[in-house]
Order: C-alpha cells, then sequence, then structure tokens
C-alpha cells in the first residue's frame, strides 16, 4: 500500500503584475497537506486548465503567496468520504498545485462516457464549451440558417463556438484568428466556412465584410474592443451578441474606448448582452446530452493544447494568454485510464 501523500506543489502569486504577466510574478512551492477529516479525500490531480479569466484575477481577486485558484481534474487517492471512493475521478477548483484536499460538496465526481475523454470536461464539456453553448443558445439564441462570427476563433471558447454553432444549425460561420496558420487550422479542421487574420491585411470592418459579404446574426465576442465595433457594423437588424470576454483589455493599463457606432444598437434592434457562465451551471447537463453522442460519433472531435508537466503550468498560462494555444489550453500532470483521447498538440 502506498503511503499517504502528505504534500503538495503548489504555485503562488508573487505580485501583482503590470500589463503582461511574467514568470517572476509566479512562484513554486512545496506544502504541507493535510490528511483528510471526516467526509473528505485527497485529490491528485491529473489535468490542469489555464484560462483568461485568470488573468483578471491576478489584479485583484487572487492572494499573493496563496496556493491560486483553477478547474482541474483529478484522482480520488486518499477517501474519509463514501460519495468520493477512492479511484474515482473528480472535477474541482483546487488547480495550480499537484495535491489537494477536498470535500465532497466541492467537488464533481465525473460520469464515464464511453469514447469520450476524461479531460472533455475541461474542453468541450467543461467551463470552456458551456460557455459557447451558453452564448449560442441563451443569449444569443441561435437560429437554424443564421450567420455566426466567433473572435478569437481559435482559442477554447472560440474553437468550441464554432463546432456548436454548426451543430445548432448556422448557415454559415465565421471567425478571425491571430496568425495565417490559425486561419488554415478554422477552415481546414475546425468547421469554419472563412475566417481572416485580424493582425493582418485590411482594417477589420473590411475583412469581416469580406468573410460574411450579407451581415451577420449573431457575434460571439471573446475579444471586445475593435472587434466588438467592426461586428456591430455588420450587424443584420435584430442581431444578437453574447459578450463572453474582453482579451484586448485583460492587459491594457486602461480600458479601451467604446465602440464609436454603438447607436447602430438602436438603429438595427441588436441585442448585446454580458454574461458569466457560473451563473448557468444549470446548463451542464443540457449540454452534455447535446454533446455526448456527436463526441461518441466522431462528428465532433476534442482539441486541446496541452502543455506536459505541472512546472511548465506558468508557461501554458503565459503562452495562453498570448494566443500561442489553439484550441483548449491544459496541463497534463498523470494519466487516468486508457481512454480514448481527443486531438491535441504537445
Amino acid at each position: 500500500m502506498n503511503a499517504p501523500v502528505r504534500t503538495t506543489r503548489v504555485i503562488t502569486q508573487r505580485r501583482r503584475p503590470r500589463g503582461m504577466p511574467v514568470p517572476e510574478d509566479f512562484a513554486e512551492a512545496e506544502l504541507p497537506l493535510a490528511a483528510p477529516a471526516a467526509g473528505q479525500a485527497v485529490v491528485e490531480n491529473l489535468w490542469l486548465s489555464v484560462d483568461p479569466y485568470m488573468r483578471e484575477c491576478m489584479d485583484a481577486e487572487w492572494e499573493l503567496g496563496a496556493p491560486l485558484e483553477g478547474r482541474s481534474i483529478g484522482r480520488v487517492v486518499e477517501s474519509r468520504s463514501a460519495e468520493l471512493p477512492v479511484g474515482a475521478l473528480v472535477f474541482h477548483r483546487e488547480g495550480w498545485r499537484t495535491h489537494a484536499v477536498v470535500a465532497a460538496a466541492e467537488v464533481r465526481v465525473l460520469p464515464r462516457y464511453e469514447g469520450v475523454a476524461t479531460q472533455s470536461f475541461l474542453s468541450l464539456l467543461g467551463g470552456t464549451g458551456l460557455t459557447a453553448y451558453v452564448a449560442l443558445t441563451r443569449i444569443a439564441r441561435l437560429r437554424a440558417g443564421e450567420t455566426v462570427y466567433v473572435s478569437a476563433a481559435a482559442g477554447g471558447v472560440g474553437t468550441a463556438a464554432g463546432r456548436l454553432a454548426r451543430l445548432l444549425g448556422a448557415d454559415r460561420v465565421v471567425g478571425s484568428a491571430g496568425s495565417p496558420a490559425k486561419v488554415r487550422l478554422l477552415t481546414e479542421e475546425l468547421g469554419y466556412d472563412e475566417a481572416f487574420d485580424h493582425r493582418a491585411g485590411p482594417p477589420l470592418p473590411e475583412q469581416l465584410a469580406r468573410v460574411a459579404p450579407d451581415g451577420i446574426d449573431v457575434y460571439v465576442d471573446n475579444v471586445g474592443g475593435a472587434h466588438l465595433e467592426a461586428a456591430i457594423g455588420a450587424m443584420r437588424e435584430d442581431g444578437r451578441i453574447a459578450w463572453c470576454g474582453a482579451i484586448a483589455q485583460y492587459n491594457a493599463g486602461s480600458a479601451p474606448a467604446a465602440p464609436r457606432n454603438l447607436f447602430d444598437l438602436v438603429e438595427k434592434s441588436i441585442r448585446l448582452e454580458g454574461f458569466l457562465v457560473s451563473r448557468h451551471r444549470d446548463a451542464q447537463a443540457e449540454l452534455e446530452e447535446f454533446l455526448v453522442p456527436h463526441l461518441r460519433s466522431g462528428r465532433v472531435a476534442d482539441r486541446l493544447h496541452v502543455t506536459e508537466g505541472f512546472e511548465r503550468t506558468v508557461e501554458a498560462f503565459l503562452g495562453m494568454l498570448r494566443g500561442e494555444n489553439t484550441g483548449k489550453a491544459v496541463v497534463r500532470l498523470g494519466h487516468d485510464d486508457p481512454e480514448s483521447s481527443p486531438d491535441h498538440t504537445p
């Protein structure tokens, strides 16, 4: 029998960033791990998620010197809870560390869907996929036959939104990304009809008009700023905007100017709504019911950008902020079982 785990490696934040975070803003430490009390279990983390929202947490929400928060999947290795048997795979939010003590009320024991990899619960079946699903179904209320535009389309939410839009009946799906390679990925592998590199070529409105000459009905906004302005200009009457994030301003010293064409919202009867996916957890079962059959059949493949090793977590996070990932950015710490794996990049 293996000895109980009584230490954990953790990553902490040393200081508040100024603009784009750097490795020196973080530190790694080994801390004692308490034995589980009644109703608790020790979890060995197998997968960690790194997400754009974490950049905002660095400015004030995360406590300096304390282990950081993040979505994670782990295996129960020691338990004093009947609800958390040893060997169970669980989703929890004690990320940025190798091991954690959790209570049953704080975690979700993951279902096992044949042919669906566990790590998909950090991607298409996790908060990333849920964000895209809620954006399209509850916020934008996508209807069959409509045209959808997605910004940051090669990122986690963007790749999920493109595939879900197609499954939900969109007639045309277009996106923007930050490099020619990502544009090719969107159109050749991820089902986008057309895409453009927002860092090259003509101004955004012209590029968007080229890929969506008849206008757009739905915009899934992961960027804000100039992308939002361009989307408003391209909107048809009664268009809907689901605002998920604002990558364009996360590292800026000040907020960007508001779109200059906001009055178009009135003239075209456009609805713009921001949302937090944390307020739509009740859609999780709906998402799984809808998406699992497509994952099993192979109609949809989950694309993950995998960084190997706990010691590279900060590297994975900073790379994601720089847009180096294609698909959902995750860190692999260990292997759970020989379940089939989704597509991923090393």
